[in-house]
């Protein structure tokens, strides 16, 4: 059977009764206005005849693919996933397209997914949170860091410090006075990362001292363990405060499995907020990152420009359930 011949711009030109030129300027928004009824006829040809735009050659025309590398360390994470769905979203709602990949955890295969993605020509970048800074010296596009901080670039993350503070706070206001906690590992340069500083604020300003802590994976399999650590503990905590709604989750099959009960016996809150948390059992109370508008943010500066490298901070969202009592 032939082959169908590609329909071109002459043929819709034609078939809308305008020149290649209108046509041009209906699918490349400008650079000339359009009548609205006549970009109506257009748009209505390339509907009728199927016509698909050489996105390459449009791309080299406009100097620019419209076209965003997003980079998660965990493309199974569920916070990873609904960030990379703001994101989208709003990349969207501007024209441009995002292809995401994830790092493993591992800066090597980021410094790699990133120069895969430069050959590809996208427009701008997106890093989401691995341990270690990539080199970015001749990217030569814009860049934007979500969730950690990049010495020449700006950035977008939650208030990691004052949500974890104002989430503990809680556990303390239900009368906790051994609170544990879930954590990774040291923060880069052996700093303890800032949800551990607030879980340990909200301690000194109760005037207790610090509950048990474990350092596991951002997993659920790295929350189970912890959560068995943390139960043998010589003096078991009635409360424990997971950096990650992972982590949480396994800590939550590790409190089941010992025949405790949450909140009775244990009580859990979790950082991040994902829609994974209101479906565990009993759902869980947790401090929620902004993804939304840290998405609306990252994607507004790839395309608008901002020369300044600033670091930007989004307050977080106490979610109150079952785990913690209420």
């Amino acid at each position: 059977m032939p082959k169908a011949t590609p329909v071109t711009r002459n043929d819709v030109a034609q078939y809308a009764g305008v020149s290649t030129a209108v046509v041009s300027y209906v699918v490349n928004e400008g650079p000339r206005r359009v009548a609205p009824e006549t970009r109506e006829r257009v748009l209505e040809a390339i509907r009728v005849l199927g016509y698909r735009p050489n996105a390459t050659a449009r791309a080299l025309r406009m100097g620019t693919t419209r076209t965003f590398g997003l980079i998660t360390p965990d493309g199974g994470n569920p916070l990873f996933a609904e960030l990379a769905k703001a994101i989208d979203k709003e990349a969207s709602a501007r024209g441009y397209v995002v292809l995401q990949t994830s790092a493993d955890g591992d800066p090597v295969t980021e410094q790699a997914k990133i120069a895969e993605l430069l050959i590809r020509q996208v427009s701008g970048l997106l890093l989401v949170a691995p341990t270690e800074d990539p080199d970015l010296t001749e990217v030569g596009i814009p860049v934007i860091a979500i969730n950690r901080v990049l010495p020449t670039v700006s950035s977008v993350r939650p208030q990691y410090r004052a949500g974890a503070r104002a989430g503990v706070k809680h556990l303390i206001e239900h009368g906790h006075r051994t609170i544990g906690l879930v954590i990774g590992g040291r923060g880069t340069g052996g700093r303890a990362p800032e949800r551990e500083l607030g879980w340990r604020d909200a301690l000194r300003q109760a005037g207790l001292e610090d509950g048990p802590t474990a350092r596991a994976r951002f997993s659920r399999q790295g929350g189970y363990d912890a959560g068995k650590e943390l139960l043998a503990a010589t003096k078991r905590p009635t409360a424990i405060f997971a950096s990650s709604d992972l982590q949480a989750v396994g800590v939550l099959r590790a409190i089941h499995e010992a025949g405790l009960r949450v909140p009775d016996d244990i009580a859990v809150l979790a950082f991040d907020g994902t829609a994974e948390t209101e479906y565990s059992w009993p759902p869980l109370t947790v401090v929620r990152q902004p993804l939304d508008r840290m998405a609306r943010e990252a994607v507004s500066r790839l395309i608008d420009g901002e020369d300044a490298v600033q670091s930007l901070t989004y307050p977080t969202d106490l979610i109150l359930r079952k785990s913690c009592g209420c």
